[in-house]
């Protein structure tokens, strides 16, 4: 088992490195974030307490001054968690050009972790890697790999390529393949908070039929399986992280509706299938639970509870 004392994480304004960063300060652990210059999503840092920033946007993790400013905050780091990514929704996944950049930028910071004299790197995949899969397979390491955008494309070459380089530096390697993730924190053009935020408001969200068989994982249990996976994963795997079981997309919509706005519509069945819809998606956790033992804390109805009463706190506080 590796010691943990001290961690890295870029990305950390997302959805996850939050909840990481939260969970890594919980257990006494030394904590730098590389974030962004004038990033709106930047100030939600501010609410983590012992928390070091360093301001750095991806294009300058290979510059000197990001390396002394981590050192001199924490010193020599034990892991680093690399969420960091530029251009993760809508038209932005199919720029080829921006997504190549992410690919370079992943590499930059496996060379700082190796600067940093990090023990172990892991890196947020993503099941854009697999593309489309045969319906009723659970996703594995080695389900077969043919993603359809870019996005997918640059992430299946960072997780390789920053393996690889891992190996010639010696720094231990794990790439999580992230499937999908909900909770405080989410950005509003997912499902799960554009329906909770929908209803809260008093709105009419609408749905396709839900037919989708889904596999959603809570966002702290999505970060205590990054922490495990730091401690306990082995070096070179990938891990498919989500809960391992699958509901009717149709199932969620009606747990949330439950838990904003009761007596309003469902909305299912008011909007078509995307074009080449993805009617299943799970993840096998199976050789995630072995190797570091974890297993999913939260149900799908606890986790939206607390969302839910996240989502109705923050738009106190935007008031």
């Amino acid at each position: 088992m590796r010691e943990i004392k001290t961690a890295v994480i870029t990305g950390a304004s997302g959805m996850i490195g939050m909840a990481l960063a939260q969970l890594l300060l919980s257990q006494g652990i030394k904590v730098a974030v590389c974030a962004r210059p004038g990033s709106s999503r930047a100030e939600r840092l501010c609410v983590l307490q012992g928390l070091y920033k360093v301001w750095a946007d991806l294009d300058e993790l290979k510059d000197n001054r990001v390396f002394e400013e981590i050192y001199k905050k924490i010193g020599n780091v034990d892991a680093f968690f690399h969420f960091g990514w530029a251009g993760t929704f809508g038209e932005a996944r199919n720029q080829m050009f921006l997504q190549s950049k992410n690919i370079q930028y992943t590499l930059d910071a496996v060379s700082l972790a190796k600067k940093l004299g990090c023990q172990v790197f892991l890196g947020a995949g993503s099941q854009a890697e697999y593309g489309r899969v045969q319906e009723g397979k659970k996703l594995r390491a080695d389900t077969p790999v043919f993603p359809e955008n870019g996005y997918g494309m640059a992430k299946l070459a960072a997780g390789q390529m920053s393996r690889i380089y891992c190996q010639e530096l010696g720094i231990d390697h794990i790439w999580m393949r992230i499937l999908s993730i909900y909770g405080p924190w989410d950005t509003e053009k997912t499902m799960v908070m554009s329906a909770i935020t929908a209803w809260l408001q008093k709105g009419s969200p609408s749905f396709s039929k839900g037919g989708q068989l889904w596999d959603y994982l809570y966002v702290k249990d999505a970060a205590r399986a990054f922490f495990l996976a730091a401690r306990q994963g082995i070096d070179g795997k990938v891990y498919p992280l989500g809960s391992g079981q699958a509901r009717p997309l149709k199932e969620y919509i009606k747990i949330i509706r439950d838990n904003t706005n009761p007596l309003a519509e469902l909305g299912i069945g008011k909007l078509p299938y995307n074009q080449n819809q993805v009617m299943y998606l799970c993840a096998d956790i199976e050789e995630l639970t072995k190797d570091t033992g974890f297993v999913p804390e939260y149900t799908f109805e606890k986790g939206i509870q607390e969302t839910v009463a996240w989502q109705i706190e923050s738009a106190k506080l935007d008031r």
